[in-house]
């Protein structure tokens, strides 16, 4: 019985949290960020990241202070299924909504970061440790990643084909749900619209979204502890599939409005960017405060997901491939191939992750 109980909870927090990032933490941001006269390129990868990633640097946290003590598994297995479900699903899905043309130069920065980023999580679980000077690094690589990415423009000439902003009559229509979809759903939306502020107050906005995603995250990893122990099973198998997934949709939901405004190429970028934000950051940033607080370095004996990292580094490789053998255009085909390596890749995780 509290199996269902968990369960049903873990899919309202699901919920919650892509209406919240998406209707109010975002839109947020976006108007900070107009606020504090940032570009484009700075505000994605600055503001625009923690948005579309907070749920994963709150999971992090929450799984590395945990009371109980050692659930790092969950914190790097969610990261990790994250980040495999952005590069694969996420990419997948806004190519199959529609085709678009990628400028390369924004994506081949990203990429090469991407790659230095899970480099460095390989070393880190090889060496089975991590120190303060490994925190250092994380957020270091994070840091010039965003210097990088505001003077990317000035280094490197190009135009973006999908920087005409398209704007969509059918957002509200979008809204309005009906069915038992909308049955079940709306009674939160309306205590959403009760909570939040009017969108011209967007600093309380911000802050009490901030608030809201961290008590959800706590909720999702209390969840995802009790889960497995129900189950008896890993932790980690628990991460990096429901909730890798979970904490990822209000991504996978943004990225394919935008890839149906004509604007794929924005949402495989951020969908790239994120996967940065969330190695660096959302590991980088709670290691280092636990490793501060305590003194001693972190035991990275976290099982087989180790592979896991592997088969992100594979993911690269396989994208860039794809990428320069369909000159730079993304199409329904190379859609469905991304999501049916993310499928394949839950099918082996589930198998032999322990």
């Amino acid at each position: 019985m509290m199996l269902f109980v968990y369960i049903a909870g873990l899919l309202v927090v699901f919920y919650l949290l892509a209406r919240i990032v998406d209707d109010y933490f975002i839109e947020s941001l976006d108007k900070l960020a107009k606020r504090l006269k940032m570009s484009s390129d700075a505000a994605g990868a600055t503001l625009m990241a923690v948005g579309s990633s907070a749920p994963e640097l709150f999971v992090a946290i929450f799984a590395v202070f945990h009371p109980d003590g050692n659930h790092e598994a969950i914190a790097v297995g969610n990261i990790v299924g994250s980040a495999l479900f952005n590069i694969l699903a996420i990419t997948g899905a806004a190519a199959v909504v529609r085709k678009a043309l990628i400028a390369w130069q924004p994506v081949v920065r990203d990429l090469v970061f991407y790659l230095f980023s899970i480099l460095l999580l390989l070393y880190v679980f090889i060496d089975s440790n991590f120190t303060m000077l490994d925190a250092i690094l994380f957020i270091g690589l994070y840091v010039v990643y965003v210097v990088v990415v505001i003077y990317w423009r000035r280094m490197v000439k190009y135009t973006d084909p999908n920087e005409e902003i398209i704007e969509e009559e059918e957002e509200e229509e979008n809204k309005k749900k009906t069915g038992l979809i909308g049955f079940l759903t709306r009674p939160m939306d309306l205590v959403l619209k009760f909570i939040f502020p009017p969108a011209k107050y967007y600093v309380a906005v911000f802050f009490l979204s901030i608030f809201i995603i961290a008590a959800l995250s706590w909720v999702m990893v209390e969840s995802a502890v009790q889960i497995a122990g129900i189950l008896h099973i890993s932790e980690a198998i628990i991460a990096v599939t429901i909730l890798a997934a979970g904490t990822s949709v209000p991504d996978l939901l943004s990225s394919m409005i935008v890839s149906k405004q004509g604007r794929g190429g924005m949402a495989i970028s951020n969908a790239i960017g994120s996967n940065i934000f969330d190695i660096l950051i959302g590991l980088g940033l709670p290691f280092l405060l636990i490793i501060f607080m305590t003194g001693g370095d972190i035991d990275m004996q976290i099982g087989s997901l180790e592979r896991s990292v592997e088969f992100l580094l594979a993911s690269v490789v396989v994208l860039f491939g794809l990428f320069i053998v369909n000159k730079w255009i993304a199409g329904k085909k190379m859609g469905m191939f991304l999501i049916l390596l993310y499928a394949a890749y839950l099918g082996y995780a589930v198998l032999t992750i322990s």
